[in-house]
């Protein structure tokens, strides 16, 4: 066991130094890049991945995927922008919003728990359907006129020096990170990611589970589109385009393994803010953003193939260390 504790902590302290890394190269390539307001931005617009990744994480660990989660975010920021520029008041209008995810999270677990239909097509499915479905809502284009002067609060607002969001994210963080590691939500997850049928003999009501996490996870998408819409003021039913993308980067960076049963809700968050330092760094030094799709593509790949050389070295320890008790 302490040797596969050992590697799991080779891996974080590899994603930790992967971010520092990153850090230090970039402000030696640009001053700007550690001032307070490049790192505040880098929070700011990294939240929405950071707080979308923090679902997706439940649901990865189970080896489940939702790649709708980009256009999720359109549909509910079209949603809450429709709502307000009627006349409903913010608050109403960012609950419905959320609720808004949900329920796309809730038609995602149906595909995928009640019709046992593989979760890449389904969601897939999802991606366009709910794309469609926000074109329709906005009439095509952008939702931006009569918007009260208070909607980019949430989105733009402060609280002393930290941005609302950021606030928003470390909350969702602290709760999340609690539930994965302390409560029997998070017991089960891992349990049905590690082997799902065993999970099932064992009493785990496998199907409330997975249709809770895909909930959850639309939830928190439904979040990040009220905080994406406020941040543009607009509700605009082309963003979020390959964001579903920097969440599965994040996720994997983060630890979470394509096997399904490991990853932390923190390892996510630092996954995030690797995704996010990459991109603005990036940005920083000029380079071309079809160069950053190249580079953006190059680590999802290391990242799963660092977990699998690094399941690789877990399973080589317990298999010898399965030899020398046997032999003792």
């Amino acid at each position: 066991m302490s040797k596969k504790i050992n590697a799991t902590n080779l891996q974080r302290f590899m994603i930790i130094g992967i971010l520092v890394g990153l850090c230090f190269v970039f402000s030696m390539m640009n001053k700007e890049f550690l001032t307070y307001v490049n790192i505040s931005n880098i929070l700011r617009q990294q939240s929405m991945v950071a707080i979308t990744a923090a679902g997706a994480t439940f649901i990865m660990i189970t080896t489940g995927l939702d790649i709708s989660v980009g256009s999720t975010i359109a549909l509910s920021g079209v949603v809450f922008a429709k709502l307000v520029q009627g006349g409903m008041h913010l608050f109403p209008a960012f609950l419905i919003a959320i609720l808004v995810g949900g329920m796309v999270g809730c038609i995602n677990a149906a595909m995928i728990v009640g019709a046992k239909i593989n979760p890449v097509i389904a969601t897939l499915g999802s991606m366009y359907a709910v794309r469609g479905v926000a074109y329709l809502l906005a009439g095509g284009s952008t939702v931006a006129n009569g918007l009260p002067v208070n909607f980019n609060v949430l989105g733009r607002g402060y609280i002393g020096p930290i941005p609302i969001p950021v606030i928003i994210m470390i909350l969702i963080y602290i709760f999340f990170h609690f539930v994965l590691s302390k409560t029997l939500l998070g017991k089960y997850t891992y349990a049905i990611g590690g082997n799902r049928e065993t999970a099932r003999l064992s009493g785990i009501s496998v199907s409330k589970v997975m249709i809770s996490l895909y909930v959850i996870t639309g939830l928190l998408t439904g979040l990040s589109g009220t905080i994406m819409a406020s941040r543009l003021t607009s509700g605009n039913p082309q963003i979020g385009a390959g964001f579903e993308f920097d969440v599965i980067i994040a996720v994997f960076l983060g630890g979470v393994s394509t096997a399904g049963g490991e990853g932390t809700i923190i390892g996510t968050f630092i996954g995030a803010m690797i995704v996010g330092v990459l991109s603005n760094g990036l940005n920083l030094i000029g380079v071309d953003p079809f160069y950053q799709y190249i580079i953006k593509g190059v680590v999802l790949v290391l990242a799963v193939m660092l977990d699998m050389a690094l399941k690789g070295n877990r399973l080589s320890l317990e298999s010898l260390k399965k030899k020398i008790l046997a032999k003792s």
